[in-house]
């Protein structure tokens, strides 16, 4: 029977007992807080029905405790040290597969022919362009339930006008809503990381939460808005050559939205940026 990687004990033992290094690179920090890997599974609502994608498995304790909640795990794992501990910790399950790759070098779509839900403990030098690939992917993603830095997570799910509103705020509300269901302490981690951490979940939306003419001007614009936060969104917009439009330009519109000529772009909604955006492609 193997043994539950829930108890730090059993983690501490399996990591011995293989003589594995922490390799910072991969940023890995193992989750050994049981009642923490109870959270997230039950967060992201996985049953039997499910098929569930796991990205950077570790030595196997989230896995585990997905492989008895879900119909199905496939977990991606990208430090090849880590697949012979993994094959000892899951030998007693016989619906996960693990996959020896780079999450962002695979191919989403081919994973499940159907639905399923991401679960992860991401590493967090990497964890934006991971969730950035999630949300635009075409792959029939129903949820993605993930643990990020804590200052992260908060930026992924910020109100308009704080110092946490920004591009990644935007981006994953075009995709989907985001909601912060647990903080974790660095305890509850292996080695214990430097920052505060939460588990968000994301819930993809059916069709994207704004239907700007061109969502690749309404972004290059965002972004163009966040690149000098202190400056109003003219100064900064106006600064951006790519997106043509003068400050006259900019004044107008804003004019026409409603919306004060010395706003800040931190102050604009997802849905103020898409009608701009529109006014200024027109």
């Amino acid at each position: 029977m193997t043994k539950k990687l829930s108890d730090p004990k059993n983690t501490i033992e399996l990591i011995k007992q293989n003589q594995f290094a922490f390799k910072k690179k991969f940023g890995q920090n193992f989750l050994i807080d049981g009642r923490v890997l109870d959270r997230i599974v039950q967060g992201a609502g996985i049953t039997k029905e499910d098929d569930v994608l796991e990205i950077g498995p570790g030595i196997g304790a989230l896995t585990q405790v997905l492989c008895e909640a879900a119909h199905h795990v496939r977990a991606v794992e990208i430090d090849r040290e880590l697949i012979p501990i993994l094959e000892k910790s899951l030998s007693d399950y016989d619906n996960v597969d693990v996959i020896n790759a780079d999450i962002m070098d695979t191919e989403l779509r081919d994973l499940y022919p159907g639905p399923f839900k991401v679960v992860a403990n991401l590493p967090y030098y990497i964890t934006t362009p991971i969730v950035m690939k999630l949300l635009e992917s075409d792959a029939d993603i129903e949820s993605i339930t993930v643990m990020v830095q804590k200052e992260v997570a908060e930026r992924m799910q910020a109100a308009p006008g704080g110092k946490d509103y920004g591009v990644l705020t935007l981006s994953v509300a075009y995709h989907a809503e985001a909601e912060i269901i647990a903080n974790v302490p660095p305890n509850c981690f292996m080695p214990r990381p430097d920052v505060s951490s939460a588990v968000i979940k994301l819930r993809r939306r059916s069709e994207p939460a704004v239907t700007p003419r061109s969502p690749d001007h309404m972004f290059r614009l965002i972004r163009a808005a966040f690149s000098q936060r202190r400056k109003t969104l003219i100064n900064a917009v106006s600064n951006d050559v790519s997106l043509g439009a003068s400050k006259a330009e900019l004044e107008a519109a804003l004019q026409e939205l409603g919306l004060d000529t010395r706003i800040r772009g931190e102050r604009l909604s997802l849905q103020d940026f898409s009608d701009l955006s529109d006014i200024l492609t027109a």
